[in-house]
């Protein structure tokens, strides 16, 4: 299959006997065609990459979704969107329990104003506010469309690397994917299939982290072929 890799290639394949479906190439964009119950879909297939897979030893990201949790992340991303430039999109990781949320959150927003109104805002910012451990980036990526402000609530024994990592290749490769344009022969749906990275074995973040990104795709569905072979639905 011209212009696929092995593992791309493997993911296409997975996905094919998990649907019962037969395959065949595609002109690029799509990568390939499949065909389930006489439905033509036309299918992208990417990879997932953590940049810190190297140094082995991925374990699962343990975040909260209590509702000091999520009222706490919908505050940082009303009060802080508006500052973010278009086309970059804000990361912003807090260590459980938030005890003192409003607090912490107004303490937050003043740091991270002052982080982005730098003439070029780089690197990452790592802040210690009431207890809890903070750290922010600001990525290349994302539209006026998209959220711009990502958060995460995670337990202390949570690596937030896995977190950054997941939410710039989720960034990077399906946006990328999703301005391929429509398939050059007639379809009747559109999926994409992301191959996990083949140390990380978890849906949990990558549906969380998709669910906050609101990225306009064109997909019908998007599925994630993990570490373990299973094959996982994220939209659709």
């Amino acid at each position: 299959m011209s212009g696929v890799g092995k593992r791309e290639r493997a993911a296409l394949e997975a996905v094919a006997r998990h649907f019962s479906a037969t395959w065949e190439k595609g002109e690029a964009p799509p990568d390939a065609y499949l065909t389930i119950a006489g439905k033509r879909i036309a299918v992208e297939v990417t990879t997932t990459k953590l940049r810190i897979a190297e140094r082995g030893g991925l374990t699962k990201p343990r975040l909260r979704f209590d509702r000091v949790a999520l009222g706490f992340v919908r505050r940082l991303q009303a009060a802080l969107s508006a500052s973010v430039p278009d086309g970059r999109t804000l990361i912003v990781t807090i260590t459980a329990p938030i005890r003192v949320p409003s607090k912490t959150a107004a303490a937050l927003e003043d740091n991270i104003r002052t982080y982005l109104a730098r003439q070029s805002a780089h690197g990452e910012a790592k802040h210690t506010i009431h207890g809890n451990q903070i750290r922010v980036r600001l990525v290349k990526g994302g539209s006026r469309r998209t959220t711009k402000v990502i958060g995460f609530v995670h337990n202390p024994d949570s690596d937030p690397d896995v977190l950054f990592d997941i939410t710039l290749s989720l960034i990077e490769r399906i946006g990328a994917k999703a301005r391929t344009g429509a398939p050059a022969r007639s379809a009747d749906d559109r999926w994409l299939v992301l191959a996990g990275d083949d140390r990380f074995s978890y849906i949990e973040p990558y549906r969380h982290v998709y669910s906050q990104l609101s990225i306009p795709t064109g997909f019908k569905k998007i599925l994630v072929v993990l570490a373990d072979g299973r094959i996982e639905t994220m939209t659709g």
